[in-house]
């Protein structure tokens, strides 16, 4: 029988609308800064919604120039966000040398919700306008979904597998969830995962719009994402991704890596209630964190954080908190919630990566970051929700939970414990 290998987190990489790399994220998000703005592209001039959460960095900007023209904004913020996350789990200045890992040994699980989105419409616009002699011989790879992993995995020489997770807004924890399972059974010792994606375009904000899931606080950026409170009205989009490299935990400590936290538990469901709006009961995120939880081996007493998927809509910042307390009980109040997205918006496939990263940091700082614009906080939500930077307990052992819920009723479910 083979015994399940353990998974650790060595290696962080983002590019986030707070920062262009991990630690100026995380300075954003402990010291309650927001990313978003009000649109000064012409584009947007006479639509409802002006708000967005644009990258702080543009991402073409940190890798040669010629690169970055082969590939669209969605693979340019993967592979930046890859690289950083590359060198610091100290396996890049390894490369050459016989502790490099093998390429057998090593995978990439990266997704998007929308690869490619720029490059699809701009290049429709030139295909209308000027005809087919026009179309970048470039487009066919920066439009397909698989075009990121790819990348990535051509970049370290991944043989093991490359794959592309998709589940909606989830996306970004599902991808994570499948590295850590190519880990644990044995296929890679080392995988590349987590989330991207560049979708402030005005097709997709226009189809949100439609949708009536954005805020409309054009006057008030700044307090357009509100998760928790009775003024919540919709989300913020925005862009970016984060990346996590995950081994397993014989394979660091044999290189004497780093280990910033253990990927112990993965928890997934699906409502199958209506494309658009969670169960009300919560049943089906509940389900996901029940499993997630004891695939870690943990009890509800034990968890001291949940990074909340908490989108800032009516109906879903409910459902999600109905589903914690079903599922934390008489522990619930003893466990701090985040939510980043008050901070950062919604990074689509990005958005579970990166909040999965914070609160992995979390857990290795011991703090959680405050939720902003929790002036009129909702209390039929009945959670206790940081608004200041919140220290967690500095000995012992401390687990997390990390929310990610996507249209079509997709939950996925990450437990952290300390490493």
């Amino acid at each position: 029988m083979q015994v399940r290998r353990e998974v650790v987190v060595t290696g962080l990489g983002a590019v986030t609308p707070l920062g262009g790399d991990v630690a100026s994220t995380w300075e954003g998000l402990l010291n309650g800064r927001s990313g978003i703005t009000v649109l000064d592209d012409p584009r947007f001039e006479d639509f409802p919604v002006r708000l967005a959460a644009p990258a702080a960095v543009d991402p073409a900007e940190l890798m040669p120039r010629a690169e970055a023209r082969r590939v669209d904004r969605t693979q340019q913020f993967a592979l930046v966000a890859a690289r950083e996350a590359w060198r610091d789990s100290g396996l890049a200045q390894l490369a050459g040398t016989e502790r490099a890992v093998p390429g057998e040994r090593l995978g990439v699980s990266v997704g998007s919700c929308l690869s490619g989105a720029s490059s699809l419409f701009e290049t429709w616009d030139m295909l209308r306008e000027k005809g087919p002699r026009y179309v970048s011989p470039f487009t066919a790879g920066r439009i397909l979904p698989d075009a990121s992993a790819s990348w990535i995995g051509l970049d370290i020489g991944a043989k093991a597998v490359v794959e592309t997770p998709e589940a909606a807004c989830a996306t970004g924890n599902d991808a994570l969830r499948r590295g850590a399972e190519l880990v644990r059974s044995g296929k890679a010792d080392v995988v590349v995962a987590g989330g991207t994606d560049a979708m402030v375009h005005p097709f997709v904000i226009s189809a949100f719009i439609s949708m009536r899931a954005l805020s409309r606080r054009n006057d008030e950026p700044e307090l357009a994402a509100r998760p928790f409170t009775r003024t919540r009205e919709g989300f913020v989009i925005g862009e970016g991704a984060a990346v996590m490299v995950l081994e397993s935990a014989e394979h660091a400590a044999a290189r004497g890596a780093r280990m910033y936290a253990r990927l112990a538990g993965v928890g997934y469901s699906s409502d199958s209630h209506d494309f658009a709006q969670p169960d009300p009961t919560g049943a089906g995120q509940a389900a996901a964190i029940r499993e997630a939880m004891a695939d870690a081996g943990l009890e509800p007493g034990q968890i001291a954080h949940v990074n909340a998927h908490a989108a800032s809509t009516p109906q879903g910042d409910l459902t999600e908190s109905i589903a914690i307390r079903s599922v934390l009980g008489a522990h619930t109040d003893d466990v701090v919630v985040t939510a980043p997205k008050s901070s950062m918006g919604h990074l689509m496939a990005g958005a579970g990566a990166a909040e999965s990263m914070a609160a992995v940091l979390a857990l290795y700082h011991r703090v959680v970051p405050p939720t902003l614009n929790q002036d009129d906080y909702d209390e039929e939500i009945a959670l206790d929700v940081a608004q200041k930077p919140r220290h967690l307990p500095e000995e012992g052992e401390l687990a997390a939970l990390s929310n990610s819920f996507g249209l079509g009723g997709r939950n996925v479910v990450l437990a952290f414990r300390t490493a």
